[in-house]
């Protein structure tokens, strides 16, 4: 397994292709004409879609598992090259997943505000400028009561009410 684990990830690295972007381009495109360096981008490290969720009654509960390989601190994959051949259901975020029904995505994912005609909020690093505001915003699982879904076979019994979901 940890041949897999990417060690040496930055978040903030993320951003190091800003300048190959049009300034504001989730301003000006539709998530279909948005190019692979533009949809990465627009994550913005929450680690929301990393948590365990359940469909009870068409609906989709939110529970505070989180997959195995979700680092705690940085709110990312710790394999996201690798995620879906190690993780048989990890889902991939395409237009398809944005706009299933019933959402599974979290309210505060800019895919889904952009694509339902909401603005990026403040703190999302597009507009801050920097990875970090996610965090310093309360916006994303660090510091949150989460635990690994290693071991858990009962989570039903972990279904969590947050807001930000």
């Amino acid at each position: 397994m940890t041949e897999w684990l990417e060690e040496d990830y930055n978040p903030q690295n993320r951003f190091d292709e800003i300048n190959k972007v049009e300034p504001e381009f989730w301003k000006k495109k539709k998530l279909e004409q948005m190019n692979k360096t533009e949809w990465e981008l627009l994550c913005d490290g929450c680690g929301k879609c990393c948590l365990n969720k359940l469909e009870i009654r068409g609906k989709i509960k939110f529970t505070n598992t989180h997959c195995r390989f979700l680092d705690k601190q940085t709110c990312l994959c710790k394999i996201y090259e690798y995620r879906f051949k190690k993780v048989h259901d990890c889902r991939d975020i395409n237009l398809e997943a944005v706009r299933e029904q019933p959402r599974w995505l979290p309210k505060t994912c800019a895919y889904w505000l952009l694509d339902n005609g909401y603005e990026l909020p403040e703190w999302h690093p597009l507009i801050s400028g920097t990875a970090s505001s996610v965090h310093s915003s309360g916006m994303s699982l660090q510091n949150r009561n989460i635990i690994s879904e290693s071991g858990v076979s009962d989570f039903e019994n972990h279904i969590i009410e947050w807001e930000d979901l």
